[in-house]
């Protein structure tokens, strides 16, 4: 990888895991299913800059979330910094988009 990271940007301990896991619930199955898969893939990489980025999305209403994890629309105004774009495009990671009238693609 290659990355280096400051010590302001450390892994999160289990403490803080379980923290983000709660914050995380959703009233949304589609959201919980996209935030679950995250967790699977990610959990033992992140940091506390993708904490400060999901967060930051977890203040969102679910369809809100809903629309940016659809790329329905994408991130603006206050939402649109790196943490939150690096930790949508995680999200977003091996998604299916299906537009009406089109065949399926994968992202």
């Amino acid at each position: 990888m290659g990355e280096s990271f400051s010590a302001a940007d450390a892994l999160l301990n289990e403490r803080e895991l379980s923290k983000l896991h709660w914050r995380c619930r959703r009233g949304l199955l589609e959201n919980d299913l996209f935030i679950s898969r995250f967790f699977a893939r990610f959990e033992s990489e992140l940091r506390q800059s993708h904490a400060r980025g999901l967060l930051a999305l977890m203040d969102l209403a679910d369809n809100d979330l809903l629309d940016l994890l659809l790329r329905r629309r994408e991130p603006a105004e206050t939402l649109d910094t790196p943490e939150v774009c690096t930790v949508l495009a995680m999200l977003r990671q091996g998604t299916a988009v299906i537009v009406p009238g089109t065949a399926d693609q994968t992202r």
